[in-house]
């Protein structure tokens, strides 16, 4: 019998299966419930023992009643002003501190407090907050709604998290500190952090907090994003190998001080829940560290098999948080140790252990790679080969010797001295080597994020693939059915044969893409940014916010675009132009069009420097420049001159595709409009205006709108921006011609088809057609 049907066998597996859909249908719909028939008459199908089957369809009915009522209890609207209690999780960033809080009846409220000064921050950094009590006063608001479809999602991490809406806290008072097991290991956990920031040299820090305590606030933002491109993030948290090891560790230090291995074995099951609460509670750590103590009564108390095992820690952690199923790192891990369990015969066909790192990496990544498209859109090619080295190198050598420099740290003499000098160059170089590695270009697949349907095909597509290795069926066979839905992930997102122009919403800046079918010509119109104003240094967030890698490339990459064959910068406005540079980065540019002499503007420097870096052409453009692809036709109508002196100097760009035509006008104002139709008398009567300077009084003049005399116009601005935009006196002239208009800040990123002779229209929080 293959091993899909043997797991398929597992009763513990149909348990667990009904606590799923219990959890789901409790979360989304009663609907769902009709998924427990499904199961129920599968079980019929297999033969189930009636015991099991009637055991099973009342575990899901009454979990789905549990946490109907759990979830209904968060929903309680929160009375102020109210007791809270910081939970372990929490974070202050430049002035703010972000986290969650508890109130008297165990619901998780997730808090905003801005400090009053820098003081008032020192003081709560030198703190742990875990356990302390205060008497709040504040207003809940909604999350804010993400700027597109791509985007995060504010509102689905509370969902995850089990948390509804946001505590603003206008004023506190402390009350005490709420002393519990818990609350006294998170505390030790915050002494361990700042004890190692205080010991390890700095370029070691980050990745001892990260390995030993599952601390990854240190780990700066390049580094995170090299182990991404290389596959490899996983082995900077802590995961099942990783608490195998420290337990195999613990339990042969007992063993040698000559304690009886009954007693090791009960001490190790006491201590490793401790070390889940130091390690920070995720849900990778506690599946690890219940995975770990199921196999170790196994070994010598049960005959539950491993994948009963899996099942039993997924039905204890669904039952204790059921919001859980919605977080990543949870989805991911159930997953990877899924397949891990059910192929290790596979695993074990092959002697040599290269191939056997190899196919663990392989199976892993075949049954996430779905999941992974779906929440992040790209996966790593290259972390087939390099997990083969890196793994054993993580887990068997730098994780065992942070352990030993931990423990040397907190002894008297030299000795941690010594070894810093010996292991800081050696990790130095292996830091050098990963920034080689992953800038290696094509290591990325970036196919965008598949629909509800493909991720059902690809899954399929996934278990076949293992159904075929299992019975030793003809290669080729296993490489269609792998092939065939990447084929079809990776063109699915290409398969269109109109023209789309996106506005994507990125505040109080503009960016809009353009996409010919195909996607054979990928036209970036400005890469949004952030007028950034002097501020106190304790102010300033670390890492700055960052428009363009925030929210401009999850828009391209859950589009699934690799190159823009062509980045249009209007003009030097930080709002405009100072995305570019992080855009560069992860996505490649051919070539950049820029206004005349824009280029000598400060705000233009990194983008600059950044195009040169990668040979990027960049190209200074005038009126009457064009180029065609297919039966599209882009003009530059605007400027005329070669001197730049700001906005009227703007790129102003015409698309024009059979009976269709668009004008893009960045952030022209009125002098520059009146040039603009005293030139072209021609241009009226338009499909689309993107208005110049975000709708601003000194734009949009009335003769320039009477002439263009546009069915759609939109205005790119940030909703309830500080600059009024866009100017009512402006809406209103539109509302008087009875034009229609859009405004980003109010209905998100908005989505344009161009089909014949119509405009679909799509935006982030409406549907509308035109």
């Amino acid at each position: 019998m293959i091993y899909l049907i043997k797991f398929f066998t597992h009763k513990t597996l149909f348990y667990a299966l009904s606590i799923l859909v219990a959890a789901i249908a409790a979360h989304e719909s009663v609907r769902l419930l009709m998924l427990l028939g499904l199961l129920v008459l599968y079980c019929i199908y297999r033969r189930i023992e009636i015991f099991h089957i009637i055991s099973v369809s009342v575990l899901g009915l009454v979990a789905f009643f549990y946490f109907s009522i759990l979830l209904k209890d968060l929903n309680k609207p929160l009375q102020l002003p109210t007791v809270l209690t910081w939970t372990g999780e929490y974070k202050i960033n430049g002035s703010k501190l972000r986290g969650f809080m508890e109130d008297d009846e165990g619901r998780i409220v997730y808090v905003l407090y801005e400090f009053q000064s820098e003081e008032e921050k020192r003081f709560h950094q030198s703190i742990p907050l875990v356990g302390k009590q205060y008497v709040v006063e504040g207003v809940v608001v909604e999350p804010s709604k993400p700027p597109h479809k791509y985007a995060f999602s504010m509102e689905n991490y509370l969902k995850g998290k089990g948390a509804k809406g946001i505590l603003e806290i206008s004023n506190w008072r402390f009350v005490k500190t709420k002393t519990s097991f818990s609350q006294r290991i998170s505390s030790h956990r915050y002494k361990l952090i700042k004890h190692i920031e205080s010991t390890f040299p700095q370029t070691l820090t980050a990745e001892a907090q990260a390995l030993l305590i599952g601390y990854q606030e240190q780990v700066d933002h390049e580094t995170s994003r090299a182990y991404q491109i290389l596959g490899i993030t996983h082995l900077f948290a802590i995961s099942g190998l990783h608490i195998a090891i420290v337990s195999f560790m613990f339990f042969q230090g007992l063993l040698r001080l000559n304690v009886r291995r009954e007693i090791a074995t009960i001490v190790l099951i006491v201590i490793l829940p401790i070390y889940a609460i130091l390690a920070g509670g995720t849900p990778s750590v506690w599946r690890s560290v219940l995975m770990v103590e199921l196999v170790v009564l196994i070994r010598y108390k049960s005959h539950l098999t491993v994948d009963d095992a899996l099942c039993v820690s997924f039905i204890c952690f669904v039952l204790l948080e059921p919001w859980s199923i919605y977080q990543v790192g949870f989805q991911l891990s159930y997953l990877a140790t899924a397949a891990l369990i059910f192929s290790s015969h596979i695993i074990n066909r092959f002697s040599s252990w290269i191939v056997q790192s190899f196919f663990i990496t392989f199976v892993c990544q075949l049954l996430v790679y779905p999941l992974l498209l779906f929440h992040f859109y790209e996966m790593s090619i290259s972390s087939f080969m390099v997990n083969i080295p890196f793994v054993p190198l993580f887990s068997f050598i730098i994780l065992p010797i942070n352990i030993l420099l931990l423990v040397l740290t907190f002894l008297p003499g030299p000795f941690a001295s010594i070894m810093f000098w010996l292991y800081e160059p050696c990790r130095l170089f292996i830091t050098k080597l990963i920034e080689v590695l992953q800038s290696l270009p094509y290591q990325l697949w970036n196919p965008g994020k598949p629909s509800l349907f493909l991720l059902a095909i690809a899954f399929v597509g996934v278990f076949i693939t293992f159904y075929l290795l299992d019975i030793r069926d003809k290669w080729y066979k296993v490489v269609i059915s792998l092939l065939l839905p990447i084929l079809c992930l990776h063109f699915s997102g290409k398969a269109f044969n109109e023209l789309k122009i996106s506005f994507i919403n990125v505040g109080q800046g503009d960016s809009i893409l353009i996409e010919l079918p195909f996607q054979k010509e990928v036209v970036l119109i400005d890469t949004g940014g952030l007028l950034r104003f002097q501020q106190e240094e304790w102010k300033m967030p670390s890492p700055p916010y960052e428009v363009g890698r925030q929210i401009v490339v999850p828009y391209l990459k859950g589009k699934g675009i690799n190159v823009i064959d062509k980045l249009i910068i209007t003009h030097a406005d930080a709002d405009h132009v100072e995305g570019a540079e992080e855009i560069l980065k992860e996505i490649k540019v051919v070539e950049i069009h820029i206004s005349p002499g824009s280029y000598k503007k400060e705000i233009m420097d990194d983008l600059i420097t950044e195009a040169v870096k990668q040979q990027i052409p960049i190209k200074e453009q005038l009126s009457l420049n064009h180029w065609k692809v297919q039966n599209v036709t882009f003009q530059y109508v605007w400027p005329d001159e070669t001197t730049y002196e700001g906005n009227n100097d703007s790129l102003g760009l015409y698309i024009k595709k059979g009976n269709f035509d668009a004008l893009f006008t960045g952030d022209l104002e009125k002098e520059g409009e009146y040039e603009l139709i005293s030139k072209l008398p021609e241009l009226k009567n338009i499909d689309l205006l993107k208005a110049g300077h975000h709708g601003s009084k000194t734009s949009s003049t009335e003769e320039f709108i009477n002439q263009l005399n546009p069915s759609l116009t939109i205005f790119s601005a940030g909703e309830n921006n500080r600059y009024g935009h866009p100017s009512k006196e402006v809406v209103e002239r539109f509302n008087q011609l009875e034009l229609s208009s859009l405004v980003t800040g109010e209905v998100g990123t908005i989505e344009i088809k161009v089909e014949e002779e119509q405009l679909k229209l799509e935006t982030t929080y409406t549907r509308e057609n035109q």
